[in-house]
């Protein structure tokens, strides 16, 4: 199920100080607000889905395969107890929380309390590339904010040295008022005079939030960020919340609880509704269509035997 309607979301990539630097940018607004609606998240549930969503959007279009799929899961001990994302190279990006309502007070800053929300945990950076496994780097949460998880992640997992930010703001009723963020790395050549000025530039920067609610847009941000270090860009794409299900897929998802739920699900005669976890659509099973599954289950175990 993709979303219907006009986005403006949109992404950058980029490369700086002769291809020493390369960077990402992006404005998401529309697809974290995508993101809400469908969950009918919470401000501080928002803002948490949106930041990994807006970092899932830019480290899928690291990916180089077109059905490369990248998975980012959060697991932790606070009240949201964690959320998952999963992105593709061209900039289609679905998410969902564990838990979508969850109230905290403001953190000391006055600020949504991302941290508290998800508590202390893991972070699971899944890239499946069509090998016969998938590539696993887990983290443990640094901070719990999002932004410094994956900046840690990137250091230890994958060894590259990076600058993470990502940011979103919400309106009084709930909905998004802006969203994105950025993601800076330094490749194995880059001199020491250009980490200390890339260093100096990331200082003046307080806030991912404070930018965007300037209205500044992904090549502004890197501007700001790169600007002396000579920005090269080389790629720009849209960016959405696209959620892929259909009826066959929930269908794969309900073979796999097994005959024996099966069989206990049909007992009242009722169909059952089945709802996709990424964008809430709710797929109808009618007690004939359940039969049917647990009778080819059943085939299949005879024929196996």
């Amino acid at each position: 199920m993709s979303e219907v309607g006009k986005t403006n979301d949109y992404m950058v990539r980029a490369t700086a100080a002769d291809h020493a630097v390369r960077a990402f940018a992006i404005t998401s607004k529309n697809m974290v607000e995508t993101a809400r609606a469908h969950h009918n998240a919470s401000p501080v549930v928002t803002a948490a889905l949106g930041r990994l969503m807006s970092a899932g959007a830019m480290m899928g279009s690291m990916m180089k395969g077109e059905k490369d799929l990248l998975t980012l899961q959060v697991r932790g001990g606070g009240p949201m107890k964690g959320m998952t994302v999963i992105a593709d190279p061209n900039g289609n990006v679905k998410g969902y929380p564990i838990e979508a309502d969850v109230h905290l007070p403001a953190n000391a800053k006055g600020k949504l309390d991302v941290a508290g929300a998800v508590g202390v945990g893991i972070m699971n950076v899944i890239k499946d590339m069509g090998l016969k496994e998938p590539y696993i780097g887990q983290c443990a949460l640094q901070t719990s904010e999002i932004a410094e998880d994956l900046t840690y992640y990137f250091a230890t997992s994958e060894q590259v040295p990076s600058a993470v930010g990502l940011g979103v703001l919400v309106n009084e009723d709930g909905t998004v008022k802006q969203a994105g963020g950025f993601i800076i790395q330094l490749m194995p050549f880059t001199t020491e005079e250009t980490i200390v000025k890339l260093e100096e530039n990331l200082a003046k920067v307080t806030s991912v939030t404070e930018l965007l609610d300037q209205g500044m847009s992904p090549e502004e941000i890197l501007e700001a960020l790169l600007g002396d270090l000579g920005v090269e860009y080389t790629d720009k794409m849209p960016v959405q919340f696209h959620c892929n299900c259909s009826k066959e897929r929930v269908k794969q998802a309900v073979i796999s609880i097994g005959k024996a739920d099966l069989e206990s699900l049909i007992v009242d005669e009722e169909p059952v509704e089945v709802r996709c976890d990424f964008c809430n659509t709710g797929y109808l099973f009618e007690v004939s269509e359940l039969r049917e599954i647990i009778d080819a289950m059943e085939q299949t175990d005879d024929e196996e035997e």
